[in-house]
This record gives C-alpha cells, structure tokens and sequence, in this order.
C-alpha cells in the first residue's frame, strides 16, 4: 500500500555518508527520494517543499544518468513541483529534453529555463505528444533536419496534411527523414508515393497499387516511339551518359534525373520505373540491365529483383510514380509537334511516292528472358 510523504525513512544517516570522501550516494539519494514522492498517497505542505529543496539542491550535481532517470520519472506526473522541473530544464542536454517532451503543462518558467543555454530546444518540443497548430506550423515551417525527424518519429502527435506534404516534400533527399515518415502507422499508401524508393518491399507494393489504382482512372499517352530500340542501343554501345540523356528526353525529364535519388544503390529502381513508363518491353528492360552496368548485370539477385519491379508496375503507374518521387510532370508526347503531324491535314505536306520514311536504327539482338533457376 502506499504510504503518506510524511512516512518516508530518514535517510540523514546516508546524508552523513554521502560527505564521505570518494563514496558518493548522491545520485542513489535523489532516486530514492524520487520514488519515494511518487509513491506517496499523500503529499501536504511540508512533504513537497522538503522534496524541493533536496531535489533541487541535488539535480544541479548528479550525473547526466541520473538527471535524465529522475526527469523521466518526475516530468510527467502532474504533482511535480515547478521548480524541481526548472532545475531538471536548466541542466540542458537529456535532462531537459525530457521535461520538454513529457510535462503536461510547459509553464513560461521551464521554458526559460530550457533557453538560459542559449540550446535550440525545436527538436524536443517536436518531441511532445501535444502541440498546438500554431507551434506545429512554427516548428515545421523552421526546415529543420533534427525537427523534421523529430515530428516524423513523434507518432503520438497527428500530423495535419499540410505538414505531412512539407515533410515528404523534404524527405526526398532525406533517407532518415523518409524512413521515419514511412514507419508512421497513419499515413496512406498514396501519399507516400514520393517515398517510394525508400520503402521496403511491402511497402512498395502497397504504394503501388495504390498508385495504379488512381492512374486507371486517367488515360494514359502512348509511349515514346522506338524508344526500346535506341534505348537498347544506347546501352549495348556502353553509353551510359547517352542513355541516361535519351531516356531524361523521352520522358521529358530535367537532365541527370538520376542523381535526384539521394542513395546511389536506389538509382537503378528510379532507372527500372523510367524504363517502365517509356513503354520497354521486359526483354528490352532486362538487356538494359545485363549491358549497361556491369556490376548490376553480375548480381543475379539485384537483376531478378529489378525485373520484378518492372514487371508488378503498370504503365501508367510507373508515370505517377516517377512523378511523385522527382516532383515532376512528364511529357505527353515525345519529340515536337511537328513530328506527330498527320500526312492527310490539310496543310500538311505529302511525302513523294516512294520516298522512305526515316527509321531508328535496328535494334541489337535481344537475350532470351531469364528464368530463376533452384
């Protein structure tokens, strides 16, 4: 049962000892006494301002262990006394960072007691379980990497779809900041599209076909034309730069796309969706795999899982996410306009009878599909 503060032990016997040169019992006075307080049924008058005085004559001298143990304990019950939690604010570091994230209540004195170091103190206040719009909108509009990744991991705290948009917005070039945001159980598949290349394979799925679903609903533009065939070139040739250009200009894509995708081992995926939404057929696809990158093309296992990618997204899919990851818009249609005009309009000029129409180059022969051996 508990017992009144009143009941406590005396501990002026391990006071005396705690004077004692190289024995020091400060720490282990202060937890007992922590739990003590808590513990209590009854806390009067007297019992808190005792508690006070020698918390707060011992918080200042502890270790930083010690600190952050009793701040965790005291910050979030209710009958902490305001200034045993200035003096666990004004300690900084750990210590601090809890009271800001765990108090109920962030009186104007902590506050300041937080600030007296001159520390920023956004990443624990992104921390709390409750925030006010008004804060939130401060803390995100700040563009802060520690904020950001506090708010994405804080999933105590909703999010409302402004910030959640800001924040993948950023995470784009942030992998710590888009795994912490992919990890929140409250966000939906669909808008964690842009996050796509660094989501698990589960969670690939799930954003795909949550993709695709909202891209059936549009139509979708032809593909660029013989895009296999100079893509297809471009790569048996060994031109990497050539192929990454011509498959930027077919999808009307901002030049070295690529190099968008923050972690150099997910380029190939962003590779295998473009490949994907420029219309390749899988033999096409897997021979772009198997020659223009030899250190792809000897992993067995990394060409099997583009070749999954490739196969599990839709066209139009594929567009949509692209879109989504670069923040981009892709083309309609590949090339000029004058190069889709029709031979029968009106103004249009007729080609001479017999005249070839030009052609792209023959595309190189094509491996049979591979096939996952036991």
């Amino acid at each position: 049962m508990a017992r009144p503060l009143d009941d406590a032990p005396d501990l002026s016997g391990l006071i005396e000892l705690s004077r004692v040169e190289h024995l020091d019992l400060k720490p282990v006075i202060l937890r007992v006494q922590t739990d003590l307080f808590l513990s209590a049924s009854v806390r009067d008058r007297a019992g808190v301002q005792a508690f006070e005085a020698l918390a707060g004559g011992l918080i200042p001298i502890v270790d930083e262990d010690t600190a952050e143990t009793v701040a965790r304990k005291l910050a979030p019950h209710p009958e902490t006394p305001q200034s045993v939690l200035v003096q666990l604010a004004s300690r900084g570091g750990r210590a601090r960072d809890v009271v800001l994230a765990q108090a109920p209540v962030l009186d104007a004195p902590v506050i300041a007691a937080a600030l007296a170091d001159g520390s920023d103190i956004g990443p624990a206040l992104a921390a709390r379980a409750e925030l006010s719009r008004a804060v939130l909108a401060d803390l995100a509009a700040r563009d802060d990497a520690a904020i950001d990744l506090a708010l994405a991991a804080n999933t105590a705290l909703g999010l409302p779809g402004e910030i959640v948009r800001r924040l993948i917005g950023r995470a784009r070039q942030a992998p710590d900041l888009a795994r912490a945001l992919l990890a929140r159980p409250d966000l939906a598949a669909a808008e964690l599209a842009p996050l796509f290349l660094f989501a698990d394979a589960a969670q690939r799925e799930a954003i795909g076909r949550a993709v695709a679903a909202t891209a059936a609903l549009r139509p979708c533009p032809p593909p660029p034309r013989e895009a296999g065939a100079i893509l297809t070139g471009f790569s048996g040739r060994g031109d990497i730069a050539g192929f990454v250009a011509a498959l930027g200009g077919l999808l009307g894509l901002p030049k070295g796309f690529l190099a968008k995708a923050p972690d150099a081992s997910l380029r190939y995926d962003l590779l295998t969706l473009a490949l994907r939404a420029a219309g390749l057929e899988e033999e096409e696809a897997v021979y772009v795999f198997l020659t223009l990158n030899e250190t792809v093309a000897r992993s067995v296992d990394r060409v099997f899982d583009l070749v999954r990618l490739f196969r599990i997204t839709p066209r139009p899919a594929a567009r949509d996410l692209i879109s989504s990851i670069l923040d981009v818009t892709l083309q309609e249609r590949s090339g000029s306009p004058e190069a889709h005009q029709a031979y029968q309009a009106p103004d249009a000029a007729r080609p001479r009878s017999g005249s070839a129409i030009e052609r792209a180059p023959a595309r190189p022969a094509l491996p049979t599909r591979l096939r996952r051996t036991s």
